[in-house]
Protein backbone atom coordinates (compact mmCIF):
# COMPACT_ATOMS: atom_id res chain seq x y z
CA UNK A 1 0.00 0.00 0.00
CA UNK A 2 1.46 3.33 -1.12
CA UNK A 3 1.00 6.33 1.17
CA UNK A 4 2.43 9.87 1.28
CA UNK A 5 3.96 11.23 4.48
CA UNK A 6 3.83 14.84 3.17
CA UNK A 7 0.84 14.64 0.83
CA UNK A 8 0.29 18.45 0.81
CA UNK A 9 3.19 18.82 -1.63
CA UNK A 10 1.05 17.03 -4.23
CA UNK A 11 -0.90 20.27 -4.70
CA UNK A 12 2.17 21.56 -6.56
CA UNK A 13 1.19 19.27 -9.43
CA UNK A 14 -1.47 21.85 -10.30
CA UNK A 15 1.39 24.00 -11.64
CA UNK A 16 2.09 21.59 -14.54
CA UNK A 17 -0.86 22.72 -16.72
CA UNK A 18 0.10 26.31 -15.86
CA UNK A 19 3.64 25.70 -17.19
CA UNK A 20 2.26 24.25 -20.43
CA UNK A 21 -0.21 27.09 -20.98
CA UNK A 22 2.40 29.79 -20.29
CA UNK A 23 4.90 28.12 -22.63
CA UNK A 24 2.23 27.87 -25.35
CA UNK A 25 1.42 31.57 -24.98
CA UNK A 26 5.11 32.55 -25.18
CA UNK A 27 5.50 30.45 -28.36
CA UNK A 28 2.50 32.16 -29.92
CA UNK A 29 3.89 35.61 -29.03
CA UNK A 30 7.25 34.67 -30.59
CA UNK A 31 5.56 33.64 -33.81
CA UNK A 32 3.68 36.93 -33.89
CA UNK A 33 6.92 38.89 -33.56
CA UNK A 34 8.55 36.88 -36.38
CA UNK A 35 5.67 37.68 -38.71
CA UNK A 36 6.62 41.36 -38.47
CA UNK A 37 9.86 40.59 -40.33
CA UNK A 38 8.04 39.33 -43.43
CA UNK A 39 6.46 36.22 -44.91
CA UNK A 40 6.36 33.37 -42.35
CA UNK A 41 7.63 30.74 -44.80
CA UNK A 42 10.51 33.03 -45.87
CA UNK A 43 11.51 33.72 -42.26
CA UNK A 44 11.56 29.98 -41.49
CA UNK A 45 13.73 29.41 -44.54
CA UNK A 46 16.20 31.96 -43.19
CA UNK A 47 16.40 29.93 -39.92
CA UNK A 48 16.86 26.34 -41.17
CA UNK A 49 18.53 25.17 -37.94
CA UNK A 50 15.67 26.19 -35.61
CA UNK A 51 13.28 23.40 -34.56
CA UNK A 52 9.84 24.22 -33.18
CA UNK A 53 9.06 20.66 -32.09
CA UNK A 54 12.16 20.41 -29.89
CA UNK A 55 10.87 23.23 -27.73
CA UNK A 56 7.80 21.20 -26.87
CA UNK A 57 9.90 18.09 -26.25
CA UNK A 58 12.04 20.06 -23.79
CA UNK A 59 8.93 21.44 -22.08
CA UNK A 60 7.33 18.00 -21.73
CA UNK A 61 10.56 16.58 -20.27
CA UNK A 62 10.70 19.46 -17.79
CA UNK A 63 7.09 18.86 -16.71
CA UNK A 64 7.68 15.12 -16.32
CA UNK A 65 10.75 15.86 -14.21
CA UNK A 66 8.70 18.27 -12.11
CA UNK A 67 6.01 15.59 -11.68
CA UNK A 68 8.47 13.05 -10.27
CA UNK A 69 10.20 15.71 -8.16
CA UNK A 70 6.91 16.69 -6.47
CA UNK A 71 6.01 13.06 -5.82
CA UNK A 72 9.42 12.70 -4.19
CA UNK A 73 8.76 15.75 -2.00
CA UNK A 74 5.52 14.13 -0.84
CA UNK A 75 7.62 11.21 0.51
CA UNK A 76 5.92 8.12 -0.90
CA UNK A 77 6.13 5.16 1.49
CA UNK A 78 5.28 1.48 1.36
CA UNK A 79 4.26 -0.42 4.49
CA UNK A 80 6.99 -3.00 4.79
CA UNK A 81 5.24 -5.43 7.14
CA UNK A 82 2.60 -5.99 9.75
CA UNK A 83 3.98 -5.93 13.28
CA UNK A 84 2.34 -6.92 16.52
CA UNK A 85 2.13 -4.00 18.92
CA UNK A 86 1.82 -5.00 22.58
CA UNK A 87 0.66 -2.85 25.50
CA UNK A 88 -0.13 -3.49 29.15
CA UNK A 89 -3.13 -2.05 30.96
CA UNK A 90 -6.77 -2.55 31.90
CA UNK A 91 -10.04 -2.45 29.99
CA UNK A 92 -12.64 0.08 31.08
CA UNK A 93 -16.18 0.22 29.67
CA UNK A 94 -18.18 3.32 30.58
CA UNK A 95 -21.98 3.04 30.50
CA UNK A 96 -23.38 6.56 30.13
CA UNK A 97 -27.03 7.34 30.85
CA UNK A 98 -28.49 9.57 28.09
CA UNK A 99 -32.10 9.60 29.22
CA UNK A 100 -33.99 12.91 29.42
CA UNK A 101 -33.43 13.14 33.18
CA UNK A 102 -29.73 13.73 32.47
CA UNK A 103 -30.68 17.19 31.17
CA UNK A 104 -31.38 18.40 34.72
CA UNK A 105 -29.22 21.38 35.60
CA UNK A 106 -28.04 20.53 39.11
CA UNK A 107 -24.58 20.44 37.47
CA UNK A 108 -23.20 23.06 35.11
CA UNK A 109 -24.36 23.13 32.35
CA UNK A 110 -26.34 19.90 32.98
CA UNK A 111 -25.79 16.34 34.17
CA UNK A 112 -25.02 14.87 30.74
CA UNK A 113 -22.58 17.55 29.61
CA UNK A 114 -20.78 17.40 32.96
CA UNK A 115 -20.42 13.62 32.60
CA UNK A 116 -19.09 13.97 29.04
CA UNK A 117 -16.51 16.52 30.21
CA UNK A 118 -15.31 14.17 32.96
CA UNK A 119 -14.96 11.25 30.51
CA UNK A 120 -12.98 13.49 28.16
CA UNK A 121 -10.63 14.47 30.98
CA UNK A 122 -10.30 10.81 31.91
CA UNK A 123 -8.99 9.93 28.44
CA UNK A 124 -6.24 12.54 28.90
CA UNK A 125 -4.94 10.58 31.89
CA UNK A 126 -5.01 7.13 30.30
CA UNK A 127 -1.87 5.72 28.71
CA UNK A 128 -2.07 2.08 27.68
CA UNK A 129 -5.49 1.24 29.14
CA UNK A 130 -8.28 0.48 26.71
CA UNK A 131 -11.62 2.25 26.90
CA UNK A 132 -15.08 1.57 25.51
CA UNK A 133 -18.32 3.56 25.64
CA UNK A 134 -21.91 2.34 25.88
CA UNK A 135 -24.93 4.64 25.75
CA UNK A 136 -28.20 3.68 27.37
CA UNK A 137 -31.65 4.94 28.16
CA UNK A 138 -34.56 2.52 27.60
CA UNK A 139 -32.12 0.28 25.73
CA UNK A 140 -28.35 0.27 25.18
CA UNK A 141 -25.81 0.03 22.38
CA UNK A 142 -22.04 0.21 21.92
CA UNK A 143 -21.06 3.72 20.89
CA UNK A 144 -17.30 3.04 20.93
CA UNK A 145 -15.79 -0.48 20.96
CA UNK A 146 -12.83 -1.19 23.25
CA UNK A 147 -9.86 0.84 21.96
CA UNK A 148 -6.73 2.80 22.86
CA UNK A 149 -7.68 5.46 20.31
CA UNK A 150 -8.45 8.23 22.79
CA UNK A 151 -8.82 10.82 20.02
CA UNK A 152 -11.74 8.87 18.55
CA UNK A 153 -13.23 8.52 22.02
CA UNK A 154 -13.30 12.30 22.37
CA UNK A 155 -14.82 12.70 18.92
CA UNK A 156 -17.65 10.30 19.77
CA UNK A 157 -18.32 12.17 23.02
CA UNK A 158 -18.96 15.38 21.14
CA UNK A 159 -21.91 13.89 19.21
CA UNK A 160 -23.73 12.40 22.23
CA UNK A 161 -27.05 13.83 23.38
CA UNK A 162 -30.35 12.58 24.79
CA UNK A 163 -31.50 11.72 21.26
CA UNK A 164 -28.66 9.22 20.79
CA UNK A 165 -30.95 6.47 22.16
CA UNK A 166 -34.51 6.83 20.82
CA UNK A 167 -36.15 4.70 23.53
CA UNK A 168 -36.48 6.58 26.82
CA UNK A 169 -36.04 4.94 30.22
CA UNK A 170 -33.12 3.82 32.39
CA UNK A 171 -32.19 0.24 31.52
CA UNK A 172 -29.02 -0.04 33.64
CA UNK A 173 -29.12 -3.85 33.65
CA UNK A 174 -29.24 -4.00 29.85
CA UNK A 175 -26.28 -1.61 29.69
CA UNK A 176 -24.23 -3.82 32.06
CA UNK A 177 -25.01 -6.95 30.02
CA UNK A 178 -23.97 -5.11 26.83
CA UNK A 179 -20.75 -4.05 28.56
CA UNK A 180 -19.95 -7.63 29.64
CA UNK A 181 -20.14 -8.71 25.99
CA UNK A 182 -17.98 -5.77 24.86
CA UNK A 183 -14.70 -6.79 26.50
CA UNK A 184 -12.05 -8.25 24.23
CA UNK A 185 -11.19 -11.93 24.26
CA UNK A 186 -7.67 -11.03 25.39
CA UNK A 187 -8.93 -9.57 28.67
CA UNK A 188 -9.47 -11.83 31.67
CA UNK A 189 -8.48 -9.96 34.85
CA UNK A 190 -8.37 -6.17 34.75
CA UNK A 191 -11.89 -5.41 33.54
CA UNK A 192 -14.06 -2.61 34.90
CA UNK A 193 -17.56 -1.31 34.14
CA UNK A 194 -18.40 2.26 35.17
CA UNK A 195 -22.09 3.18 35.19
CA UNK A 196 -22.81 6.93 35.15
CA UNK A 197 -26.49 7.57 35.87
CA UNK A 198 -29.03 9.19 38.18
CA UNK A 199 -30.42 5.67 38.76
CA UNK A 200 -33.99 6.87 38.41
CA UNK A 201 -36.78 4.82 36.82
CA UNK A 202 -34.60 1.75 36.25
CA UNK A 203 -36.58 -0.79 34.29
CA UNK A 204 -34.73 -4.10 34.73
CA UNK A 205 -32.78 -6.12 37.27
CA UNK A 206 -29.54 -4.19 37.29
CA UNK A 207 -28.39 -5.86 40.52
CA UNK A 208 -28.60 -9.32 38.90
CA UNK A 209 -26.66 -8.00 35.88
CA UNK A 210 -23.95 -6.64 38.21
CA UNK A 211 -23.72 -10.04 39.94
CA UNK A 212 -23.24 -11.70 36.56
CA UNK A 213 -20.42 -9.26 35.81
CA UNK A 214 -18.73 -10.05 39.15
CA UNK A 215 -18.99 -13.78 38.43
CA UNK A 216 -17.06 -13.12 35.22
CA UNK A 217 -14.31 -11.27 37.09
CA UNK A 218 -15.55 -7.79 36.14
CA UNK A 219 -15.88 -5.02 38.72
CA UNK A 220 -18.88 -2.70 38.47
CA UNK A 221 -18.59 0.87 39.74
CA UNK A 222 -21.47 3.34 39.80
CA UNK A 223 -21.35 7.14 39.76
CA UNK A 224 -24.50 8.88 40.93
CA UNK A 225 -25.35 12.07 39.06
CA UNK A 226 -27.88 14.44 40.60
CA UNK A 227 -29.26 15.39 43.99
CA UNK A 228 -31.72 13.86 46.43
CA UNK A 229 -33.83 17.04 46.33
CA UNK A 230 -34.20 16.73 42.58
CA UNK A 231 -34.38 19.17 39.68
CA UNK A 232 -36.90 19.82 36.88
CA UNK A 233 -35.98 18.72 33.35
CA UNK A 234 -35.64 21.40 30.64
CA UNK A 235 -37.66 20.34 27.62
CA UNK A 236 -38.52 22.15 24.35
CA UNK A 237 -37.97 25.63 25.77
CA UNK A 238 -39.83 24.94 29.00
CA UNK A 239 -39.95 22.24 31.67
CA UNK A 240 -40.98 18.63 31.18
CA UNK A 241 -44.44 17.78 32.51
CA UNK A 242 -46.22 14.50 33.15
CA UNK A 243 -49.61 13.49 31.69
CA UNK A 244 -51.35 15.36 34.51
CA UNK A 245 -49.57 18.60 33.63
CA UNK A 246 -47.32 18.48 36.69
CA UNK A 247 -43.65 19.47 36.37
CA UNK A 248 -41.42 16.37 36.40
CA UNK A 249 -38.67 16.49 39.05
CA UNK A 250 -35.82 14.01 38.66
CA UNK A 251 -34.09 12.78 41.82
CA UNK A 252 -30.93 10.77 42.36
CA UNK A 253 -31.64 7.15 43.39
CA UNK A 254 -28.52 6.45 45.44
CA UNK A 255 -29.91 3.28 47.03
CA UNK A 256 -30.20 1.49 43.68
CA UNK A 257 -26.75 2.58 42.53
CA UNK A 258 -25.20 1.43 45.82
CA UNK A 259 -26.78 -2.01 45.51
CA UNK A 260 -25.56 -2.34 41.92
CA UNK A 261 -21.99 -1.43 42.93
CA UNK A 262 -22.05 -3.81 45.90
CA UNK A 263 -23.29 -6.70 43.74
CA UNK A 264 -20.60 -5.93 41.16
CA UNK A 265 -17.74 -5.89 43.68
CA UNK A 266 -17.02 -2.23 43.04
CA UNK A 267 -17.97 1.00 44.80
CA UNK A 268 -20.55 3.77 44.59
CA UNK A 269 -19.43 7.41 44.24
CA UNK A 270 -21.63 10.49 44.32
CA UNK A 271 -20.47 12.86 41.60
CA UNK A 272 -19.58 16.34 42.79
CA UNK A 273 -19.09 19.52 40.79
CA UNK A 274 -15.33 19.51 41.43
CA UNK A 275 -14.59 15.78 41.63
CA UNK A 276 -16.99 13.88 39.40
CA UNK A 277 -15.89 10.47 40.67
CA UNK A 278 -13.85 8.98 37.84
CA UNK A 279 -10.45 9.72 39.39
CA UNK A 280 -10.92 7.47 42.45
CA UNK A 281 -12.05 4.67 40.13
CA UNK A 282 -8.95 5.08 37.94
CA UNK A 283 -6.78 4.92 41.07
CA UNK A 284 -8.38 1.54 41.88
CA UNK A 285 -7.87 0.38 38.28
CA UNK A 286 -4.17 1.27 38.40
CA UNK A 287 -3.77 -1.04 41.39
CA UNK A 288 -5.05 -3.98 39.37
CA UNK A 289 -2.75 -6.38 37.60
CA UNK A 290 -2.05 -5.09 34.11
CA UNK A 291 -2.81 -7.38 31.20
CA UNK A 292 -0.92 -7.60 27.94
CA UNK A 293 -2.84 -6.73 24.79
CA UNK A 294 -1.64 -7.32 21.24
CA UNK A 295 -2.73 -5.68 18.00
CA UNK A 296 -1.45 -5.81 14.43
CA UNK A 297 -0.25 -2.50 13.00
CA UNK A 298 1.72 -1.41 9.91
CA UNK A 299 5.25 -0.47 10.89
CA UNK A 300 8.67 0.15 9.31
CA UNK A 301 7.53 2.13 6.28
CA UNK A 302 9.93 1.87 3.37
CA UNK A 303 10.79 5.32 1.94
CA UNK A 304 10.56 5.60 -1.88
CA UNK A 305 11.29 9.32 -2.43
CA UNK A 306 14.90 8.83 -3.61
CA UNK A 307 13.78 6.87 -6.70
CA UNK A 308 11.45 9.67 -7.78
CA UNK A 309 14.17 12.30 -7.25
CA UNK A 310 16.55 10.20 -9.38
CA UNK A 311 14.03 9.95 -12.25
CA UNK A 312 13.40 13.71 -12.04
CA UNK A 313 17.14 14.43 -12.19
CA UNK A 314 17.61 12.21 -15.28
CA UNK A 315 14.69 13.86 -17.08
CA UNK A 316 16.00 17.36 -16.33
CA UNK A 317 19.56 16.47 -17.48
CA UNK A 318 18.15 15.10 -20.76
CA UNK A 319 16.08 18.26 -21.14
CA UNK A 320 19.19 20.43 -20.72
CA UNK A 321 21.14 18.40 -23.27
CA UNK A 322 18.50 18.82 -25.95
CA UNK A 323 18.94 22.07 -27.88
CA UNK A 324 16.28 23.86 -29.91
CA UNK A 325 18.27 23.60 -33.15
CA UNK A 326 18.12 20.83 -35.72
CA UNK A 327 21.31 18.77 -36.03
CA UNK A 328 23.48 20.04 -38.89
CA UNK A 329 24.58 16.57 -39.97
CA UNK A 330 22.08 14.08 -41.28
CA UNK A 331 23.42 10.75 -40.15
CA UNK A 332 21.74 8.68 -42.84
CA UNK A 333 22.76 10.87 -45.80
CA UNK A 334 25.47 9.53 -48.14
Amino acid sequence: MLMFAQYRFLYLLLLIPVFLVVYGVLRAMRKRRLRKFGDEALVEALMPSWSGSKGWVKMILFCLGFLFFVIGLARPQIGAKLSEHKTRGAEIVICLDVSNSMLAEDYSPNRLERAKLSISRLTDKLKDDRIGLILFAGTSFVQLPITTDYVSAKMFLGSIDTGSVPVQGTAIGDAIITAIRSFSAQSEKSRVIVVISDGENHEDDAVAAAKEAAENGIRVYTIGVGSAEGQPIPFEGGLMKDKNGEIVVTKLDEDTLRRIAKAGGGAYIHAGNDEFGLNPIIEDVQKMEDEEFGSLVFEEYDEQYMYFFAIALVLWVVELLIGERRPRRKWFDR
